[in-house]
């Protein structure tokens, strides 16, 4: 059966509660996978695991019980490598990166921000900023309303107008909220967001961190912004056991 990781952590100090179940109906239970200094927090993974609400408030859980005692590095839900044994030959083999990772990430959390566009707000921006539209919008208003190559011509200037828009918001957001993060890690793009942002911040940070989201909103009216956090800071892990194992799987085969 193959491994579900919940996180990685030092072995020494760890100590899970007794009878610790994680993903899975009924409940797995929880095992250590160690190798050298370093431990792997696991149980068998379910067949047909899906991101279903228990199994999420499952994970949170064990890597909530796992950190009690120490530095975790979380994995994303749903990490999943071939056996146990996978796991400690990839602890083994990064274990240099892993504990640079948990001395880095000790005391820290991540904050995810997304941000979109207040669509009135950021159409009465490009009007008033782009001189170019302004024109060819009040051109079509004197022609009562423009033929409609007109009205194509205008809504495509707009609609690129609004697309330089995002990408000079969006690297604005970011900006103001860098000096109070430790890390950046930029997520991938999504639609519906301009900016997909995960912050590295100091736990005991974390009010100036939000106060700089506060400030954000307050310069840049015309986005909306979403915080989610604190959270485990999965974003800076990178890669894991089920992903590298993975990813040495396919140079395999490549090669």
């Amino acid at each position: 059966m193959s491994t579900y990781v919940y996180g990685i952590t030092a072995g020494s100090g760890l100590a899970l509660p007794d009878g610790l179940t994680g993903v899975g109906e009924p409940p797995l239970p929880v095992r250590v996978v160690r190798a050298g200094e370093l431990a792997a927090i696991v149980s068998d993974a379910p067949e047909g695991l899906r991101p279903k609400r228990r199994d999420l408030l499952a994970h949170q859980t064990v890597l909530g019980e796992a950190g009690a005692a120490g530095c975790v590095l979380p994995m994303r839900f749903g990490s999943i490598a071939p056996d146990d044994e996978t796991v400690a030959d990839v602890l083994a083999e990064r274990a240099d990166h892993y504990r640079e990772r948990l001395q880095a990430l000790d005391g820290r959390v991540e904050y995810n921000v997304k941000a979109s566009h207040v669509e009135e707000a950021v159409l009465h921006r490009v009007m008033a900023e782009n001189s170019e539209v302004r024109a060819v919008a009040e051109a079509n208003r004197k022609a009562g309303g423009g033929s409609y190559e007109d009205k194509l011509r205008l809504g495509e200037m707009v609609a690129a107008a609004v697309k330089a828009k995002e990408a000079e918001d969006g690297s604005a957001l970011q900006q103001l909220l860098e000096p109070a993060a430790e890390a950046v890690n930029a997520g991938p793009e999504s639609t519906g967001w301009l900016a997909n942002v995960s912050f590295l911040v100091e736990r005991d940070a974390a009010a100036r961190f939000l106060e700089a989201v506060d400030r954000a909103r307050e310069e840049l009216p015309q986005l909306e912004i979403r915080v989610n956090g604190p959270l485990p800071p999965y974003s800076f892990v990178d890669p894991g056991p089920a992903e590298h194992a993975a990813s040495a799987a396919g140079d395999a085969e490549a090669g």
